[in-house]
């Protein structure tokens, strides 16, 4: 039975970006972001690196954190050994907050539009808690498997709400039938535990 998930936070009310922006300039003043977090049992961290860290087994691959947020993923990461790690977010806000020290380098990026950097520049691409709501949508997965090598690996969340909602379950039939990458793992995760909100987790290895 599908839950009313749209009405779990206020955020996911939001649909343009200048609406959503301004949310979070208001949401990390205080660092009130971070300790929210904390709150809602935000999980989707913890789960998603929990999974790759099973199939990315070089701690030096490069990896891009797309949508990295105050870099909660990042963090993550760097508990795992991970360290050659680049971050990107729609949110100046969000990129202060960000810790020293976890990534090489932070950008702020729109992950909507086409991407600037080179093809096959990264070996993993995370994107943890930004395919959601008045977010980052469906198409956007192309570009970010444009800039994975072969045989690299991308592990993402989709908000269980937004998953057929904003088509990501045809897109990733679609991505799986081209043979543009095989997915090796796709369940239903932990994400927001307080707020009984979950997400779809899914790692793919990319095929060029």
């Amino acid at each position: 039975m599908k839950k009313d998930v749209d009405e779990k936070l206020d955020i996911y009310k939001l649909t343009k970006p200048e609406e959503i922006l301004k949310y979070y300039q208001d949401w990390t003043k205080k660092d009130k972001y971070n300790q929210d977090m904390i709150h809602l049992n935000y999980v989707a961290p913890t789960e998603t690196v929990a999974l790759l860290k099973k199939y990315a087994l070089d701690n030096n691959c490069k990896i891009l954190d797309a949508g990295c947020g105050t870099g909660l993923v990042g963090i993550e990461l760097n508990k795992c050994g991970y360290s050659n790690i680049d971050g990107v977010d729609f949110s100046q806000d969000m990129l202060d907050l960000v810790p020293k020290n976890i990534y090489k380098k932070v950008e702020k990026v729109d992950l909507n539009k086409p991407l600037k950097f080179s093809s096959n520049m990264y070996d993993v691409v995370t994107c943890v808690g930004t395919f959601t709501y008045g977010h980052v949508k469906s198409h956007a997965l192309d570009e970010l498997i444009r800039i994975i090598k072969n045989k690299g690996f991308i592990c993402f969340t989709i908000n269980e709400g937004i998953y057929e909602k904003y088509g990501f379950d045809i897109k990733i039939k679609n991505l799986s039938d081209n043979k543009v990458w095989d997915v090796k793992k796709f369940f239903k995760s932990n994400y927001i535990v307080n707020k009984k909100v979950s997400a779809w987790l899914c790692l793919a290895k990319i095929i060029k």
